[in-house]
């Protein structure tokens, strides 16, 4: 009874994304989640379009609209007052589709209890401790009150976020970039903004920006980013009235928070890539955040998750070889997030960048951009598919 073919660690977006598909096709899957009731917490909120798609792919796109998904068809981008993009998604995106926003518990609670109902074994208030790498590796667990079990399987899938145990435990070398960008992230009740759109506002003077993703029903969830050098560190109650005004200091309009309340807790966080590179060895899988947790700046780590799962899932589905599909499986997401690492760090010194060096790439940047938007790189919306090559870079930033 304690044999399957997967067992995935972690059961939030990731997890029960892969464990609800696998079990749809006939797989025998083990779910083991910490969490008994799915608290608020400052994450990631805003999926964008290429997510969305891999959202549908998945099979999981509807299941989010009826429980939690609210879509935002418009995407707004300002630097100061002055608009610079008014984007209609479905309509310029390979995907047509929208982004997406939602309430991360209820998205979480919602996409583990299609798991259950799709026949995998959901475990939650179960502490991993170990996990032993082998062709039938096998993960030692507790519940809740010490009892501990062990499982094995013919592939543990480590999603359980930034700080993975599994991938230490795997056996995974991890890499960090150097910390460049800070973002803190609060709730909004009864907020003004748009409910179709998202905003994004650049102060590039001070090398700032706030962000906003509308969930519906007058809430949302606002992002604020700065570099690192200012050591701007909101958390907890006291700092919401700063982070407000350094938001509407960054170009937010005030009216989206006249009148609005906190609904949760203010946090920030460090922008810093945390990275594996070949995020499969010896019957241990990494996917999402555990693999490769992006700049959270640049809203990509839901769709990075989501594309995780889809391209696990398919290439077990090809295969009875499953080593070979988890080597298959690595070897892509390199690919792919090795692109959406290099337009991060281009749109960083792009946006971020203060000083004269900044200042001088977007005097050269901006006026051939207006003339031809196609020069900018596409893929934070449309997907990591899209070209961005050294002559991407170069077009770019205004150097042919």
């Amino acid at each position: 009874m304690n044999e399957y073919d997967i067992i995935t660690i972690g059961g939030g977006l990731g997890g029960a994304s892969l464990a609800k598909t696998m079990a749809e096709r006939g797989a025998r899957v083990l779910v083991l989640e910490r969490e008994t009731k799915f608290k608020d917490r400052v994450r990631g909120e805003g999926m964008t379009t290429w997510g969305a798609g891999e959202a549908r792919e998945l099979g999981i796109y509807d299941l989010l609209m009826s429980s939690c998904g609210h879509e935002l068809p418009w995407w707004d981008n300002y630097v100061g007052e002055m608009q610079v993009l008014h984007r209609e998604m479905p309509a310029t995106t390979p995907q047509r589709l929208p982004t997406l926003a939602f309430y991360h518990p209820h998205m979480q609670q919602a996409l583990i209890t299609a798991a259950a109902a799709a026949g995998a074994d959901v475990r939650q208030g179960v502490r991993a401790t170990a996990v032993t790498p082998g062709p039938k590796a096998s993960v030692a667990f507790e519940r809740d009150g010490g009892q501990a079990e062990t499982a094995s399987a013919r592939i543990v899938v480590g999603a359980d976020g930034r700080g993975s145990l599994i991938r230490k435990w795997g056996g995974f070398a991890e890499r960090q970039d150097p910390g460049r960008l800070l973002i803190s992230g609060l709730l909004f009740e009864d907020s003004r903004a748009p409910d179709d759109t998202v905003r994004l506002v650049a102060d590039f003077g001070r090398g700032r920006g706030a962000i906003i993703f509308p969930q519906g029903a007058s809430r949302a969830r606002a992002y604020l980013i700065c570099g690192i050098d200012e050591r701007m560190r909101l958390q907890g109650e006291k700092d919401v009235p700063r982070f407000i005004e350094e938001s509407v200091a960054s170009g937010m309009p005030r009216d989206y928070f006249e009148g609005a309340r906190a609904a949760g807790p203010l946090a920030t966080f460090d922008g810093a890539d945390c990275f594996v590179e070949h995020p499969y060895r010896d019957g241990v899988a990494l996917i999402g955040d555990s693999a490769a947790s992006s700049d959270p700046s640049w809203g990509q780590g839901l769709s990075l998750t989501l594309r995780d799962a889809r391209v696990l899932r398919d290439a077990l589905s090809a295969t009875d070889d499953w080593d070979a599909a988890g080597n298959a499986y690595a070897t892509e997401h390199d690919r792919y997030f090795t692109t959406l690492h290099r337009v991060e760090d281009w749109l960083t010194q792009f946006f971020y960048q203060t000083g004269p060096n900044g200042d001088e790439l977007r005097a050269r940047a901006l006026p051939l951009i207006a003339q031809d938007p196609t020069r900018q790189p596409d893929a934070l919306f449309s997907g990591p598919d899209e070209p961005a090559d050294e002559t991407m870079r170069q077009r770019f930033f205004g150097e042919i």
